[in-house]
C-alpha cells in the first residue's frame, strides 16, 4: 500500500508542475512505480469482481501516463499484460457463459475482448521496438531473422505479443487473413521458449498446451507436444495451478473425446486449494470458475456424456 500511496502523491505532484523537464521526471517516476505493481497486488486477491472493477481505471491511468512517456518499456509491458489478462479473465469467459442464453451479449463481449487483445498487442510491439526498431515489419518479412537477435530480456515483450495475438486469432476463426498469421505467433513463442523454457513458472508451457492442443496437425498442432508441455507445467508449478489441468481438459481431452480424462483433470483443477499459493490465488479462482462451467457443459462437449454421467 505504501507503494501505491507514493505513486498517487507523485502523480498529483507531476500534474501540478509547470517545468517540462521536472514534470517529465515526475511522470517517469510514476511510470516506474506503476510498472508491475498492480499485477502483484491483484494476483493474490480473492475477490475477482473487485479486481474486475478496479483494472479498467488502472489501465486508463497507464495509458494517460504513456501519453507523457510513450517509450517507457516497463509501463508498456504492464499495460499490454493488463489488457490481455482483463480481456481473457473478465470478458471471454463471460462471453462463453452468456452464449447459451444471450447470443448478442456473447458476441458483444467477444468483440470487446478482441479489441483489447489488439490494444495489448500494440503496446507489446511498442515495448519490443524500444530496443528493436521496426521489429514487426521485420517479423512479417523474415520471422527467423527478426527473432534471432532476441535475448532473455526481450522475452516479456515477445511473450505478450504472442499471447495477445493468439487470443485475438482465437476469436477471429472466420478471418482467413488472421488465421494465416498463426505461423508468426508460433515463431514468436517458440523463440521465447528457446530463450527460457521455464519462463514465469512455466507460462510458455501453459500457452503451448492450448496452442498445440487446439490446432490440427495440418495447422502445426500436436497433441503429443501439448501433453509434454502440460507435464512440464505441472512439474514447474508443483501442481499448484489449476490452469494447466483446465487447458489440457478443454483442448486435448475434448478433442480426443476422452471424457474420463476430462473429468479427472477438471476435478484436479477444482480440488486445488486457492489459498496455498497466494501468488496464484486470483488466477486459480478464475481457472476453477472455467473448470466448473466446463464440467456443467460436458454434455455439449462429449458424444458419450450421458453414458459417463456417473463418473466423478
Amino acid at each position: 500500500m505504501q507503494t501505491i500511496k507514493k505513486i498517487l502523491i507523485l502523480l498529483a505532484l507531476s500534474m501540478s508542475l509547470t517545468s517540462c523537464s521536472i514534470r517529465h521526471m515526475a511522470v517517469k517516476s510514476v511510470a516506474d512505480g506503476l510498472s508491475g505493481n498492480g499485477s502483484s497486488v491483484f494476483a493474490s486477491d480473492d475477490v475477482p469482481e473487485f479486481v474486475r472493477d478496479a483494472i479498467p481505471f488502472g489501465l486508463k491511468l497507464n495509458e494517460a501516463i504513456l501519453n507523457e512517456v510513450p517509450d517507457h518499456k516497463g509501463l508498456l509491458l504492464a499495460t499490454a499484460a493488463g489488457f490481455t489478462q482483463y480481456a481473457y479473465a473478465f470478458l471471454q469467459l463471460e462471453a462463453d457463459i452468456a452464449e447459451e442464453t444471450d447470443y448478442a451479449k456473447s458476441e458483444n463481449l467477444r468483440q470487446q475482448a478482441r479489441r483489447l487483445y489488439h490494444r495489448s498487442m500494440d503496446y507489446a510491439v511498442r515495448a519490443v521496438e524500444t530496443d528493436h526498431p521496426g521489429f514487426m515489419a521485420a517479423l512479417r518479412s523474415n520471422p527467423f531473422a527478426a527473432l534471432d537477435p532476441m535475448t532473455t530480456k526481450d522475452i516479456p515483450s515477445i511473450y505478450w505479443i504472442g499471447v495477445s495475438w493468439a487470443a485475438s486469432i482465437s476469436l477471429s476463426k472466420t478471418d482467413l487473413d488472421m488465421l494465416s498469421e498463426l505461423y508468426l505467433v508460433d515463431a514468436v513463442m517458440k523463440r521465447a521458449l528457446e530463450l527460457d523454457p521455464d519462463y514465469q513458472n512455466g507460462a510458455l508451457h501453459e500457452f503451448f498446451i492450448t496452442f498445440d492442443g487446439s490446432r490440427p496437425e495440418a495447422m502445426g498442432g500436436s497433441i503429443e507436444r501439448a501433453r509434454n508441455h502440460f507435464n512440464r507445467a505441472i512439474e514447474l508449478t508443483k501442481g499448484a495451478k489449476a490452469a494447466p489441468y483446465v487447458s489440457l481438459a478443454e483442448n486435448v481431452s475434448v478433442r480426443q473425446q476422452d471424457i474420463n480424462e476430462f473429468n479427472d483433470l477438471i476435478n484436479k483443477a477444482l480440488s486445488i486449494d486457492t489459498d496455498k499459493e497466494p501468488k496464484f490465488r486470483l488466477e486459480n479462482i478464475l481457472s476453477q470458475r472455467r473448470a466448473a462451467w466446463l464440467k456443467e457443459h460436458q454434455a455439449d462437449l462429449f458424444l458419450n456424456a450421458e453414458e459417463s454421467a456417473g463418473i466423478d
